[in-house]
């Protein structure tokens, strides 16, 4: 049998997966998969810091549903990328990083604790912030380790792994009759919720008056995603989405809501909760009336009853629970037409101010206008990443989504920076859709030199600064804490960032005046290369008293 280096071994895995794009910083110690990548037909897409090497890869997983994978270099490659890996962590996106590492052998090398360029114990590092961590200490186990990362990043409640291959275990290799690889090593099968469980549910529903659901991230994960409509076609309930789960149903929904969401939860008499976790964002679970009912269904059993008393609590994936409550309401007369109204017009009264403001033709410009102008732009075949802190939350709420995979944002960690390395990923799944990258000004800054990344390999992305001169989300609490006078370290200036993207190979344009978004925005999609259109922003009614707390 034929010889087979380690980093082809490592390649030959990664196809087995269907993986197509390894995202990277180039290093040394794993210049070997790269070359394994040459010989089995997968792309390396290379990027200018490991942070957003490894937030692609997260991009990946979330735009197509499987895991994206990363490779960085030994030491300050790895820690570079923990951010990105934690952000995965906490948002429950499965990924594969690949790590390089000193030699562990040969003595040229270094060997195992000896001092060797860039060695450090990566893997205590990184347990805290993977669902697995470990090394491979033979070459003729290289696939296999690779194999046991995607098993373990996808099953149960998913999450990033890491697999640390040294320098002298990706050199060697095995004849081919000797790497340990096989077949069957994983399932896909998906948990069902247990059917007294179901059964209890379903009951509380037939029994509401003014039900409400929520259903977040782990949505995305399903195989039954459209087991969501359906339900709402047996139970038309007032329905909120979150985090991935933002552009689950169309716009026009008519049980979907965005607005006055706090408002709606006070006079719920049971609320509806799946896969997202009662913490911040529901206020630790005391939005939801002490009065009322709470179903929460999550793939994590030990979240269920966290923050606040649960009245049934499913382990299980969204569309399949989803799908059974339907199957045991399938026979029920249920209609909730006055509830509907009401929420209806708790939305109306919420939204009727901010889309006054988005009609606004002041300078320097609304940014509900200017939300208001790049939703003209957004159809279900239009992927938005929004990576900034203020100006991104408006552009949550203004935005019309639609499709699986076509909102990102950073998650629960609220991680800055995360969105070229997204829209990279997101091109690159999906070369038919276009990307919009919304960005606050702060944020930009972070992995401003991705640009560069993708102008040199062709990914075209439209990227929208929402430019305040201000780290907004913070200075506001600054002013309200301590005074305008005291503010510190939250001021910008209004940079030309316009003109960096142009430097860096990309299209620039520079916005000052409402009616110069939209062509600006056409000449950006038509540019045929990365584009940034910088527009300066004023301050919204909306988000007067948000705090970053």
């Amino acid at each position: 049998m034929a010889f087979v280096p380690g980093g082809r071994i490592v390649a030959q895995a990664l196809k087995a997966e269907g993986v197509s794009h390894l995202f990277t910083l180039c290093g040394g110690h794993i210049q070997m998969i790269y070359d394994g990548c040459l010989d089995e037909g997968i792309r390396v897409v290379d990027t200018r810091h490991e942070q957003s090497a490894a937030h692609a890869a997260d991009g990946w997983a979330r735009v197509t549903g499987r895991p994206g994978v990363v490779a960085v270099t030994a030491g300050p490659g790895i820690t570079d990328a923990v951010t990105a890996i934690a952000n995965a962590y906490r948002a429950q996106v499965p990924m594969v990083v690949l790590g390089g590492q000193a030699a562990q052998h040969w003595g040229y090398f270094g060997g195992k604790e000896r001092g060797g360029l860039q060695e450090m114990n990566a893997l205590e590092l990184l347990r805290p912030v993977t669902k697995w961590a470990a090394s491979v200490h033979e070459s003729r186990r290289l696939g296999e380790y690779v194999q046991s990362a995607f098993r373990i990043a996808t099953s149960g409640v998913p999450g990033p792994v890491f697999v640390e291959m040294p320098l002298d275990i990706l050199m060697g290799g095995a004849d081919d009759s000797e790497v340990i690889r096989y077949e069957g090593y994983r399932s896909e099968a998906q948990t069902l919720g247990d059917p007294e469980y179901i059964e209890h549910a379903a009951e509380l529903i037939r029994q509401a008056e003014r039900p409400m659901l929520i259903v977040g991230s782990q949505w995305r994960w399903s195989r039954r995603s459209e087991a969501l409509a359906a339900f709402l076609n047996v139970a038309p309930m007032p329905t909120y989405l979150n985090g991935m789960a933002r552009g689950a149903l169309p716009p026009v929904h008519p049980t979907l809501f965005k607005q006055g969401r706090s408002s709606v939860l006070k006079k719920s008499d049971l609320v509806i909760v799946f896969g997202t976790p009662l913490d911040f964002r529901l206020g630790y679970g005391e939005k939801i009336p002490e009065a009322a009912k709470l179903i929460q269904v999550d793939l994590d059993g030990s979240e269920l009853g966290r923050n606040r008393r649960v009245d049934v609590g499913i382990v299980g994936d969204t569309g399949q629970v989803l799908s059974q409550l339907s199957q045991s309401l399938g026979s029920s007369s249920l209609s909730w037409s006055g509830w509907l109204g009401e929420v209806g017009e708790i939305d109306e009264a919420a939204s009727k101010a901010i889309m006054e403001e988005s009609k606004s033709d002041a300078e320097p410009i609304n940014p509900l206008r200017l939300c208001a102008e790049m939703n003209h732009f957004v159809d279900e075949k239009t992927i938005v990443i929004g990576d900034g802190g203020d100006f991104v939350a408006t552009t949550a709420y203004m935005l019309d989504v639609e499709g699986q995979g076509n909102w990102m944002d950073p998650g629960p960690l609220g991680t800055l920076g995360v969105g070229p390395g997204y829209a990279m990923a997101a091109k690159l799944a999906r070369p038919d859709h276009k990307v919009l990258l919304v960005l606050g000004d702060g944020s930009f800054g972070l992995n401003a030199m991705e640009f560069e990344a993708m102008a040199r390999q062709g990914i075209n992305v439209v990227g929208v600064v929402g430019n305040d001169a201000r780290w907004m989300q913070i200075f506001r609490g600054q002013v309200a804490m301590y005074g305008e006078e005291r503010t510190v370290a939250t001021k910008l200036n209004h940079t030309r960032y316009d003109k960096v993207v142009e430097a860096l190979g990309g299209h620039g344009e520079y916005v000052e005046k409402p009616a110069d978004i939209r062509p600006a925005l056409e000449r950006a999609f038509a540019a045929g290369k990365p584009a940034l259109v910088n527009v300066k922003i004023g301050e919204s009614a909306f988000r007067k008293n948000a705090l970053a707390v």
